[in-house]
């Protein structure tokens, strides 16, 4: 396997962040930053859901849903959607990163990013430029090794690095739209790794999801749609969706952000070189960090050695640097490589149990 070489910091590989007057790409008020925070993580299952985060901001129903959509209009909001959880649905998925002839990462990117499963991918500063995600279902042909294996020939990769999850601290994706840089550069409480495998689930399940995921209407009842196509009244889906949350199949329901559009202009990844006796005890702390949204134990190689990544998200480069300068502080662990977007190329909720899967390995692997 081809050496991993420094990370570059500057240069053709640097970051590309936008300055905006606003932060954002619109002006934010303090009560649309408001709702944004309450929208991504508190947005109930309940019959009506608009009224419960209107109530938690102070203002009436339909003040909270004209905000929304206007938000979503604007594209700060990308969509209000259900989050299931990959492996406990029993799919393979991993954290890729590629050698791709940085002169032309576009071509390699289009190809990559025509896999349903590749939920996101980015050019990074790096000699490995891009870094993506991907994601098979349970019952591939190919599975997830040979699927990387045709996909790094057909877009040209002249290496590709295998970095699955070895033990998950967190995986929360809310930008603290309130907040200051002290505020995301704060640890709140650890809490223990979470242990999530395949779950059992049954065909039911399976239609819930396909009738739900995806845009959800900003309506008073935004999950009527879907139990009118499924053929059951909405209290069903309702109970339904609780169970499904109960066994670890759904995350939760809440707004994605797009982050740049949010005022997130960077997102710098910070890779820790921890000792194996201290990655259980340190893993929680870094997660615990309010500006870390993703933080897993991935394996490292001879040429490698860095084993917790941390995502870290600010509205500049120099606030991602600061969380991730506290957590170093914390810590008192300063080996580490911060790798920064300078692109994005693909960013999407991944779909589950769709034909656009097979439809891939059929034109790829004629499986």
């Amino acid at each position: 396997m081809a050496s991993v070489e420094p990370a570059r910091t500057s240069g053709a590989y640097g970051p590309k962040l936008r300055s905006r007057k606003h932060g954002a790409a619109i002006p934010l008020d303090d009560l649309d930053k408001r709702l944004l925070n309450l929208m991504q993580g508190a947005f109930p299952i309940a019959p009506q859901p608009y009224a419960h985060v209107a109530a938690e901001a102070g203002i009436a129903e339909q003040e909270a849903m004209a905000r929304v959509k206007h938000l979503l209009e604007a594209r700060i909001i990308r969509q209000v959607t259900p989050i299931f959880d990959t492996r406990a649905l029993g799919y393979s998925s991993m954290l890729v990163a590629a050698k791709v002839d940085p002169e032309n990462p576009w071509r390699a990117a289009r190809i990559i990013n025509e896999h349903p499963g590749v939920s996101h991918n980015y050019l990074r500063n790096h000699a490995f430029n891009i870094w993506f995600t991907i994601a098979t279902e349970p019952d591939s042909p190919l599975g997830l090794d040979r699927t990387l294996e045709v996909l790094g020939a057909a877009a040209g990769a002249d290496s590709i690095r295998q970095l699955p999850t070895l033990k998950l601290f967190k995986i929360r994706m809310d930008l603290e739209m309130e907040g200051d840089t002290k505020a995301l550069a704060t640890a709140a409480e650890a809490v223990a790794p979470a242990e999530t495998e395949r779950q059992p689930y049954d065909e039911f399940d399976i239609e819930v999801i396909r009738a739900l995921q995806g845009d959800m209407p900003v309506v008073s009842e935004p999950y009527a749609p879907a139990a009118e196509k499924l053929g059951i009244d909405q209290q069903r889906l309702l109970d339904h969706l609780e169970g499904m949350r109960e066994r670890r199949l759904l995350r939760r329901v809440a707004a994605i952000l797009y982050h740049r559009r949010a005022g997130f202009s960077a997102n710098g990844m910070g890779v820790w070189k921890v000792a194996d006796e201290r990655i259980m005890e340190l893993g929680p702390r870094m997660a615990a960090f309010r500006g870390i949204s993703h933080c897993y134990q991935r394996p490292t190689y001879r040429d490698w050695p860095y084993s917790i990544f941390t995502m870290a998200h600010g509205r500049s480069k120099e606030e991602c640097d600061a969380i991730l300068d506290s957590i170093a502080d914390a810590t008192g662990v300063h080996e580490r490589a911060t790798l920064y977007s300078s692109t994005e190329f693909k960013k999407i909720r991944l779909l589950y149990f769709t034909e656009d899967f097979r439809a891939w390995e059929r034109k790829y692997a004629g499986v």
